[in-house]
């Protein structure tokens, strides 16, 4: 089954609708330009709430490898999401540092980023339209590609069906898609994971 992950949560009700529809994974967004970075502080308190087996990922933009490992030392993240300009010796140097698994986002809108996207040795991919944008990429560009990813871009409940039985993702990641007026709305949370389970 195609997994969810719901990104950008920032308040204790987000984390607490998260609990009861049980995704596989939430996101933090550490970025300082946007609307839902969340300070260590206040990551590290949600992270406190959630419920065992709900992975907590950290989503970073050219940040440094060593803050990065900080939060996963202290368990604040379980997993580091990278969406600048991260090259490959960036990734060595965050495995130097820890042992957890690294996503690493990709903008597809050509073959060629495809391409660059398959070359990356992190742990999974993920394939957006551009730094939450909330639009659906063409992906036409992505149906041939064979290695497990994270699909991104646009998603919600509407569509997400959809995407699932045309490209078969390894995960759905969804952040605007589940807000009304800038913050989450449990109820489409609920409809977005019901329309991935209903697949």
């Amino acid at each position: 089954m195609t997994k969810i992950k719901f990104c950008g949560l920032s308040r204790p009700c987000d984390i607490e609708a998260a609990n009861r529809l049980r995704p596989e994974y939430i996101g933090f967004v550490f970025a300082q330009k946007s609307r839902r970075n969340v300070a260590p502080e206040k990551a590290a308190e949600l992270k406190r709430l959630l419920a065992p087996g709900i992975r907590a990922v950290g989503v970073f933009v050219n940040e440094a490898p060593e803050r990065i490992a900080g939060l996963l030392d202290k368990g604040i993240i379980d997993i580091v999401q990278i969406h600048g300009n991260e090259d490959e010796a960036y990734i060595r140097r965050l495995r130097q540092l820890t042992g957890q698994p690294v996503i690493q986002a990709f903008r597809i809108e050509s073959a060629a980023d495809l391409e660059e996207a398959e070359r990356s040795t992190a742990d999974l991919i993920l394939l957006d339209s551009g730094a939450g944008t909330g639009l659906v990429f063409d992906w036409s560009l992505i149906r041939t590609l064979e290695r497990p990813y994270v699909l991104a871009g646009g998603l919600s409940p509407e569509n997400v069906g959809s995407a699932i039985r045309q490209l078969k993702p390894y995960a759905v990641d969804t952040s605007s898609g589940i807000e009304t007026g800038g913050f989450k709305d449990e109820a489409k949370m609920a409809a977005f994971a019901a329309a991935v389970r209903d697949i």
